[in-house]
């Protein structure tokens, strides 16, 4: 009798960057809280064991996705080479613009789990660090033309304004939508460097 051919009883290989990518994607759409090991799995095409294996937990998977993510193009790409402040605020929101109305419709750094369980602080509070350093990151740019403490003042609001661009694309704000709100944000900083510029050029009242 012929014996009965084996099969193989070890784990199931798989790609571990088309993995994270697709984490990534899965994340961008649902959030972190809205994406279930399931959810993952299903999409992967792996089972939790291999999962668990592999990436340790959920939290483990999101945090290599959080690293592909901040790999891709981001909003300060959009400030290379601009002439002006205004066109450098400009291309920040542009490129944060598309960033949040291209399929995923999101941002894992903006507006990545802002709170979460008691079993997600850890994570909570490494998405505020990175939202720190990217302020920073803003800020250093703005320094071009900008005292230090203007361009981190500046850099605060303009990473507020990112956050409020991602949630409006969340909730099925259309990109022309959120360029109007960049146009404002570009039109008010403009005004509010005329007036200064105006005040300094007038003459002091005796």
């Amino acid at each position: 009798m012929e014996k009965s051919s084996r099969r193989s009883s070890g784990p199931r290989t798989f790609d571990r960057n088309q993995a994270v990518a697709t984490a990534m994607r899965l994340f961008r759409i649902h959030g972190y809280k809205g994406v279930s090991v399931a959810d993952l799995c299903g999409a992967i095409g792996i089972a939790p064991p291999s999962l668990y294996a592999a990436f340790g937990s959920k939290a483990g998977i999101y945090r290599e996705a959080l690293d592909l993510y901040a790999g891709l193009p981001g909003a300060l790409d959009g400030m290379e080479g601009a002439g002006s402040l205004e066109a450098a605020v400009g291309g920040l929101l542009e490129a944060a613009i598309d960033a949040v109305t291209s399929e995923e419709r999101g941002c894992m750094i903006s507006t990545g789990l802002v709170e979460g369980a008691v079993e997600q602080q850890q994570l909570v509070r490494e998405l505020a660090d990175r939202r720190r350093a990217l302020r920073d990151r803003i800020a250093d740019a703005l320094c071009t033309w900008l005292a230090t403490d203007e361009a981190r003042r500046l850099a605060t609001y303009l990473s507020a304004v990112q956050q409020g661009i991602s949630v409006q694309a969340r909730d099925g704000a259309t990109a022309t939508e959120l360029r109007g709100i960049a146009e404002d944000v570009v039109a008010g900083i403009a005004a509010r460097r005329g007036a200064s510029a105006s005040q300094r050029s007038s003459p002091s009242n005796e």
